[in-house]
């Protein structure tokens, strides 16, 4: 059975501080096979990826989100949706000002794989734990209204489940279902985290054992060019 555990107390995060250590700190104890969900948000504070931007500044804004764009592929009024130099498709190439002290923006990490494996890393030698790491951020989605909670990193937790060349329920073999199970782990815990509760952090009990292994999200969610009908 799955449980979904929000993180409390976990508080402000400033430049500088070890994620590893506040959750640590928390009042949830962590177990082997348990996966700690983390935003996106805390993880760019904590590595200080952060900058100043007037949120009254159209102009500036587009600048900046130009220059975390890899290309731009629409435009509409405010509204860009971007590439970004790790490849992810989404709005405004994940430049954030929700949740950040007016006057600034909060950029995505520069590699979220490895801000996973710098908490997981944290968490097995403060807690003794084996944990996987996701770090979750929030996006759109092409042909969908809403937004959900996805995985740009990861650590210790498949990205990918291949179910390729097993039989579903009638005995017919699969033959292209591939199961993004850090995607459906994120969008789970956002279920406790919410947007505005102040729960930056959750964890996700009871997953199969057979999805902790080592993976990344840029290796093996990001869709490459070449197999890519949409851009």
């Amino acid at each position: 059975m799955i449980s979904l555990i929000p993180v409390t107390g976990i508080g402000e995060v400033a430049p500088g501080d070890v994620i590893a250590d506040l959750v640590a700190a928390s009042p949830v104890t962590l177990v082997d096979g348990d996966v700690v969900v983390v935003t996106q948000k805390i993880v760019s504070k904590a590595e200080g990826r952060l900058v100043d931007l007037d949120p009254d500044d159209l102009a500036a804004r587009q600048v900046l989100v130009e220059s975390e764009s890899r290309r731009v592929l629409r435009r509409r009024g405010d509204l860009i949706i971007s590439e970004t130099r790790h490849g992810f498709v989404c709005a405004n190439a994940g430049v954030d000002l929700s949740n950040v002290e007016r006057g600034k923006a909060a950029l995505l990490p520069l590699d979220a794989d490895r801000s996973a494996r710098r908490i997981r890393d944290g968490l097995r030698a403060r807690l003794g734990a084996e944990v996987g790491v996701i770090v979750s951020d929030t996006f759109g989605r092409a042909w969908r209204k809403g937004l959900t909670d996805v995985a740009i990193g990861c650590a210790g937790v498949a990205a990918i489940v291949d179910l390729r060349g097993t039989t579903d329920g009638q005995g017919r073999e699969l033959q292209v279902t591939e199961i993004a199970v850090a995607d459906e782990i994120a969008s789970a815990a956002e279920l406790v985290m919410g947007k505005a509760g102040g729960v930056p952090v959750a964890v996700v009990r009871g997953v199969d054992p057979a999805w902790l292994r080592e993976s990344s999200i840029r290796d093996e969610v990001v869709r490459p060019p070449a197999e890519d009908l949409f851009r």
